[in-house]
């Protein structure tokens, strides 16, 4: 598998959460190719769950598995390595492709040791963007590679972690990895839906955002029997499901990178920021409530003079520092901040 030479758009890499036995790997493989649209067939072998106690993958086991899947369909296969044995074993039974989880992106040290693993090589990398919202570790870990001459490489966008409860399991900050590509301008990028969104509902949404985006493929959790997954389950869907879902997605298949103008380009882009705007002022507001529930407890006026100046001045300070105007920073956090007064009012005014 040759990343930079990519001739098929958008590149669908589709398989299971975690290989959880031999059947299961095998039919889920076999539904998947017979949807004649899926290149890569991805399977956990080792999950670091971030609690002890959950399902952590089969291990070792499921190797020869994928093998089996290789043999059978003629479906490249890829797993997530996250040391150097995990690179080791996986190179022992013909894996295709590695892939460094978000987890592991968050640790120098860990990328550096796998880096070590493949000197040598060029064997075909994923990298997926770190749990949190840092373009440097995400961009670190492309340098390290290719500071060992390993340039097969391609970027995996799965979102960051949000912090607070949301719409999406993971934000889509979908101006992050448009940053990556602008340093990393021949590396393929593709985006990870189901860790996204999380629910199984979002996929096709946030696939279209990512086509729009002109990401170059999508990898999809499917599974024979999502209801039984013992990883995810709520994010992973049928093979007959994805084959639905790709057909929908047709129309953004052909658009390709020369296909819109700089400016449809730009656009798309604004899109998805202006959603995740909103989204943060729905939970700006959740939390408006809950001061307003404070105060009538407390017997607090709703407006609270000096803080209202401090904040304003607080947020024109930081929003100059970004380079925003003064003026253009002020009347939107005295929009924001006269509604959350009206909100408040309304909750100590009533019974």
């Amino acid at each position: 598998m040759d990343f930079q030479n990519l001739k098929k758009r958008p590149l669908i890499i589709a398989g299971p959460c975690s290989a959880e036995s031999q059947e299961q790997v095998i039919q889920t493989a076999r539904a998947l190719h017979k949807t004649k649209k899926v290149q890569i067939f991805r399977a956990g072998i080792w999950k670091p769950r971030t609690r002890p106690g959950c399902f952590e993958g089969v291990g070792e086991k499921g190797l020869p598995w994928l093998e089996q899947v290789k043999k059978e369909t003629g479906l490249l296969t890829a797993v997530e390595v996250a040391n150097p044995r995990h690179v080791e074993l996986s190179l022992q039974h013909n894996i295709d492709i590695l892939w460094v989880g978000a987890r592991t992106t968050t640790s120098p040290f860990a990328v550096q040791e796998i880096v070590e693993s493949l000197k040598g090589t060029n064997y075909p990398i994923m990298i997926k963007n770190p749990v949190n919202q840092d373009l440097s570790l995400w961009v670190g870990a492309f340098e390290r590679f290719q500071a060992a001459s390993l340039n097969n490489l391609c970027a995996i966008h799965r979102g960051f972690s949000p912090g607070i409860k949301g719409k999406y399991r993971n934000r889509p900050s979908w101006e992050i990895p448009l940053k990556l590509r602008e340093t990393f301008p021949k590396v393929p990028l593709i985006c990870d839906p189901s860790h996204m969104g999380g629910k199984r509902e979002l996929i096709e949404h946030i696939s279209k955002e990512a086509l729009e985006l002109d990401m170059d493929g999508l990898m999809i959790e499917s599974h024979i029997k999502p209801e039984l997954a013992l990883s995810d389950s709520h994010q992973q869907i049928t093979p007959p499901t994805l084959s639905f879902i790709l057909q929908n997605l047709h129309s953004y298949f052909s658009k390709g990178h020369s296909g819109k103008s700089k400016l449809d380009k730009l656009r798309n882009e604004i899109d998805p920021i202006d959603e995740e705007l909103l989204e943060i002022l729905y939970r700006r507001m959740n939390v408006v409530h809950q001061i307003g529930l404070t105060k009538k407890k407390n017997n607090i006026l709703p407006f609270q003079k000096s803080r209202m100046y401090g904040l304003i001045k607080n947020r024109i300070t930081k929003g100059i520092q970004l380079g925003l105007k003064e003026d253009y920073i002020r009347e939107i956090y005295q929009i924001i901040h006269k509604e959350s007064v009206e909100q408040q009012t309304e909750i100590i005014k009533t019974n």
